[in-house]
């Protein structure tokens, strides 16, 4: 072998190596105190890109949980001050119920209407009031607010939370006083034949929604116009609802007066004939209430008030029509609670067989209609007499919807005849504060329009509630999202300190011997002095 004392290469050898072991260990080392397998760049360039990246959006997804935590928070209290605004519209409703009681004198519909104001006040203030952190939340300011609960651009819920103060809340009202007409020479079907019947070519539209399928036949009918709008999807959809109803009291009742100038053998027969619904056939007897009545003196036919709506009311439920009949203060009163058209017709018959004897029987139609005289009056002497008149009373339709709408009933309504109201036009809007229940017309509105309120406050606060649901179904994915990013990112960057510990002891283990063979190599040149003794 050679011996060389200049230059030692094993001993070079090994010290390069023993570098080489120390700078490892040295990195182990680092790695076990820091917990951190990455220590820069030069460990793991593609790692450490990687494991920033998913560090970004942990934090992210970490932040958009605090974003939506503070949304959730700002709607849970708009979703609380919304649901006491539904129990003061609750309360509200109930005391327009009592004040719709006639029984109610005016000093207790003045307390009501004080209570309804003072309520009607609160409403005002919660929805003015309501904030989180200084930004309002129920005045309708708080719309297309931006929720960020991503990780990237976009990500975001826009919420928006329409205005509940009392001054956006109520109803858009279309409200007709059904009209009447009388005629003391037509027959009911002659009547309805005219401006009072559905014809080609007539409206019934409600916020665009043509109903005009199915009411063409018939005398106009706001009982069928309230089923059509309530029946109709879309326009339950959009809020809009309708009801209809039907009175009419008469004069003060006197029946049919007969006077004849001597006993004769003589004959005198009043109908009344009393429908409901859009039928135009006085004769189907599915709709129709008959009543009789003759004599051969001079006298009262259908004197007894009582009898009468006794007989009236007994028809009625046994045909199973809607319409009852009353006697207020001696008045007819006659009522369909369903709003269905109410027709009247009279037919008076005489008949005299001596020319001397003349023989007359009249009948006022404001008895039934009121209004002005109307009266039937049908003469005989030796002859036969034989005279028709007749009436017919449109129901009071009331339609009413949560936002804005329009309405064309061109054809069936005028302020004259019909509906009553004007042929075509918009809802008019009426608010909390133009509540008022100081008579039974006024607290029904005022039930109305409470009713839409109540819808609409239902619909906001569903609506905050199913943000709510959908904030914290993020919350819950997210928040799964960041534990796996996280755990991602700890597989890349952190350090497996089983492994690592292996790794570390054998680096030593490896220092040791080759300090050792560093020793060893280092001797080799001493063996050159054995040659020079």
């Amino acid at each position: 072998m050679a011996l060389r004392i200049n230059f030692n290469p094993e001993a070079t050898v090994t010290h390069t190596a023993l570098l080489r072991n120390e700078r490892a260990m040295n990195k182990s080392l680092l790695r076990i105190s820091t917990g951190n397998r990455i220590l820069s760049a030069a460990d793991d360039a593609a790692g450490l890109f990687i494991a920033d990246q998913l560090s970004v959006v942990a934090a992210a997804l970490e932040q958009g949980n605090r974003n939506i935590q503070t949304g959730i928070s700002a709607l849970q209290i708009a979703e609380t001050n919304v649901g006491q605004i539904f129990e003061k519209l609750q309360t509200i409703y109930t005391k327009a119920q009592s004040a719709a009681n006639d029984i109610n004198d005016p000093n207790a519909r003045a307390a009501l209407q004080r209570d309804v104001k003072s309520l009607v006040d609160a409403i005002q203030k919660i929805g003015t009031d309501t904030e989180y952190n200084g930004i309002r939340l129920l005045d309708g300011t708080f719309s297309d607010k931006v929720i960020h609960y991503g990780a990237r651009v976009n990500q975001v819920i826009t919420v928006g939370i329409s205005d509940v103060r009392a001054t956006a809340l109520g109803a858009f009202v279309v409200q007709g006083s059904g009209k009447y007409t009388v005629s003391n020479t037509s027959a009911y079907s002659a009547i309805v034949s005219g401006n009072w019947a559905y014809a080609t070519g007539d409206s019934v539209i409600v916020n665009g929604i043509n109903l005009s399928s199915g009411l063409t036949q018939g005398a106009v009918d706001a009982y069928s116009i309230a089923q059509a709008i309530n029946a109709n999807s879309d326009l339950q959809l959009n809020g809009i609802s309708a009801r209809a109803s039907n009175s009419l009291t008469g004069a003060a009742w006197s029946g049919v007066s007969v006077v004849v100038s001597e006993t004769d053998a003589v004959n005198a027969t009043a109908t009344l004939y009393i429908t409901e619904g859009s039928n135009t056939n006085m004769n189907d007897p599915a709709k129709t209430i008959s009543l009789t009545a003759s004599t051969t003196a001079a006298g009262t036919l259908f004197s007894n008030l009582d009898s009468l709506v006794s007989d009236i009311n007994s028809q009625a439920v046994n045909k199973g029509l809607s319409v009852r009949a009353y006697n207020e203060n001696g008045s007819l009163a006659l009522r369909s609670e369903e709003g269905k058209t109410i027709g009247a017709q009279v037919t008076l018959s005489v008949s005299s067989a001596d020319a001397a004897t003349s023989i007359t029987a009249s009948f006022n139609l404001n008895q039934i209609f009121g209004g002005p005289s109307s009266v039937i009056s049908s003469t005989a002497a030796g002859t036969t007499d034989s005279d028709t008149g007749s009436g017919i009373k449109v129901g009071d339709l009331t339609i009413a919807g949560i936002d804005a709408y329009s309405y064309n009933f061109t054809g069936i309504s005028t302020t004259a005849a019909g509906l009553g109201i004007a042929a075509s036009g918009n809802a008019t809007a009426y608010d909390l504060t133009t509540l008022n229940v100081t008579t039974n017309a006024d607290a029904e509105l005022a039930l109305d329009i409470i009713n839409k309120a109540i819808q609409k406050v239902d619909k906001i606060r569903t609506q905050i509630g199913s943000v709510i649901n959908n904030l914290q179904a993020i919350w819950d994915t997210q928040k799964a999202a960041y534990d796996n990013t996280k755990e991602a990112e700890n597989v890349i960057r952190n350090t497996d300190f089983a492994a690592e510990m292996s790794s570390f002891v054998t680096m030593q283990i490896r220092m040791q011997a080759g300090m050792a063979m560093l020793a060893q190599a280092n001797a080799l040149p001493q063996l050159v002095l054995q040659l020079l003794r």
